[in-house]
């Protein structure tokens, strides 16, 4: 398929890199492409960013059938622009439309789609430390019809914004507060998916955290309300002892792409990684006994994020001396060098753009 493109009349004006946040600013054009079950995909265009404009009735605002990915193009001190890992996100990206009984997406395909949307908007990739361009590919149900039942009509978009830290605490430890009341996800629902509902059902949960001064929720499995899983935005993991650990996926946590790179890069160092179910009071026994050494998050949007506090059932522990811990200063380096070209990319994780 051909990619036409449309140009905008109206340049917007950059944000200074010093200003940026996370996920406010947008750039100047965006990728759409469209589904009906007579065309398959078809109709690819990059064209100026604006409203999608649909019916009241359009399935998605009723069903919730609505997938979407998270990724960045990085600035190199040379001024090249790279992406990292974007077939993983692309790949899961299908995998959550199979559960959301969507049609497959050409991955090659829409990674030159992307690519050819990078190259037209490469003037939006800041260059300040720590800066990078978001991608947020998308994929909603069209079809005008209430009623439930799957669509058969869908658009899939990409959509770019600039973006700087995605916590104000920046690279310094937030607190989490375990819930034992709310749960997001059960293994045999849609957990596993990148899918908007999962995020719906965190909110309300959140909006607690937030008001007794947590940052994020740290989720337990929606069966026992026993073991963890994952917190808001991110995989989690902790030091104890010479382990480090991480839920097992489950069916019901996503599939992080950082939670991934991060226990590749762990082994290669010779850290032991284990991967098991882990109970919240095998967590607090741990500290109990001096064995928690670090409790971090990993994601696209934050990268590493260490936790210095986790509150549970009204108790409040303080992991080490509440500060970021070695092991997770030095992922948090190391992917950092490698998404910005200034460490060696031992596992051809980027990609040039």
């Amino acid at each position: 398929m051909d990619i036409t493109f449309k140009k905008t009349d109206i340049l917007k004006k950059h944000p200074e890199d010093s200003t940026l946040g996370f996920g406010t600013v947008f750039t100047d054009y965006m990728f759409n492409m469209d589904y009906n079950p007579q065309e398959g995909w078809h109709n690819p265009r990059i064209e100026p960013y604006g409203p999608i404009v649909m019916d009241p009735s359009t399935m998605v605002l009723h069903y919730g059938q609505a997938i979407f990915e998270g990724l960045k193009a990085y600035r190199t001190d040379s001024g090249d622009i790279q992406l990292f890992r974007p077939q993983d996100n692309l790949k899961r990206l299908n995998t959550s439309g199979h559960m959301l009984c969507m049609p497959e997406l050409d991955e090659a395909f829409i990674l030159e789609a992307l690519i050819k949307l990078l190259k037209i908007e490469k003037g939006w990739v800041p260059g300040a430390s720590g800066t990078s361009l978001y991608i947020r590919p998308t994929i909603i149900a069209t079809d005008p019809y209430i009623g439930l039942r799957s669509s058969n009509t869908y658009r899939f978009f990409i959509i770019l914004s600039p973006v700087g830290a995605y916590y104000p605490e920046g690279f310094n430890p937030v607190k989490i507060w375990v819930t034992t009341e709310y749960v997001r996800a059960v293994r045999g629902g849609v957990g596993q998916a990148k899918t908007a509902g999962n995020y719906a059902a965190s909110l309300y949960a959140t909006e607690l955290a937030h008001k007794d001064g947590y940052t994020q929720v740290l989720w337990l499995d929606g069966v026992e309300l026993k073991y963890v899983e994952e917190v808001g935005s991110m995989n989690i993991f902790f030091v104890i002892g010479d382990e480090l650990l991480t839920p097992e996926l489950n069916r019901s946590i996503l599939s992080g792409v950082t939670r991934d790179s991060v226990i590749k890069l762990a082994k290669s160092w010779g850290v032991k990684v284990v991967e098991r179910r882990i109970s919240i009071d095998e967590i607090y026994a741990a500290h109990e006994k001096g064995e928690l050494k670090e409790v971090f998050g990993s994601g696209t949007a934050a990268v590493i994020s260490p936790v210095g506090k986790i509150k549970f059932n009204g108790r409040e522990i303080t992991i080490g001396d509440g500060s970021v811990g070695p092991l997770s200063a030095k992922l948090f380096k190391e992917l950092m060098d490698i998404q910005y070209g200034k460490a060696e990319d031992r596992f051809n994780w980027v990609m040039p753009v």
